[in-house]
């Protein structure tokens, strides 16, 4: 079972389409049963980590995401919250993963629009895919370069593009707006051990 986890604050379809797409079944949901079950978790994210937070605290689902040890791929704002905590709305985040998000240092924001990864480590999410390739990117928050770091990205400065601690993941970009590329991302979450 593949699970999008259902926080109330986000915009689920894309998502939801993208993996119908590649073959599987997604469960948009909030219940804590079908969530500890499933076989790999989305945590998507819109909106402000404060908003977002209040949201996955309202539906009880902090804890329960805390305990997950499957492979759990934060998207956006969900990767942000993934991590200790954030600027945007000095909000203490899950603490999953050691890293503290501030707002990107650029001439312009929003970071809107397609980029490309650098500095890729190596990962089974990474198979068949290079520097080579664009990813669609929306945010003005990020989390610095650090030992988290699997890819980085740059605008302005550098940033994580995509990071991991554990069974935790977490993509900057939009996997599911970033045409064949993000696929084959998804495609590796889903298909391949990440951890």
């Amino acid at each position: 079972m593949i699970v999008i986890l259902d926080t109330g604050c986000a915009n689920l379809r894309s998502l939801y389409n993208a993996v119908k797409r590649l073959g599987k079944e997604p469960l948009v949901t909030k219940d804590l049963a079908s969530i500890k079950q499933a076989r790999r978790v989305f945590l998507p994210g819109v909106g402000t980590a404060g908003a977002a937070m209040g949201a996955i605290e309202a539906r009880d689902l902090a804890g329960t995401l805390k305990g997950l040890t499957q492979p759990v791929m934060g998207i956006c704002l969900g990767m942000q919250l993934l991590t200790d905590y954030s600027e945007e709305s000095q909000v203490p985040c899950l603490g999953l993963i050691q890293a503290r998000v501030r707002e990107l240092q650029a001439p312009r924001l929003p970071h809107m629009g397609w980029n490309q990864l650098t500095d890729i480590k190596p990962s089974p999410l990474f198979a068949g895919l290079n520097e080579d390739d664009w990813f669609y990117f929306v945010h003005s928050f990020m989390a610095p370069v650090g030992p988290y770091t699997l890819a980085q990205s740059r605008h302005g400065e550098a940033f994580s593009a995509v990071i991991q601690e554990r069974n935790f993941i977490g993509a900057q970009f939009h996997p599911e707006r970033s045409g064949k590329s993000g696929a084959l991302l998804l495609k590796n979450f889903l298909e391949k051990d990440p951890c």
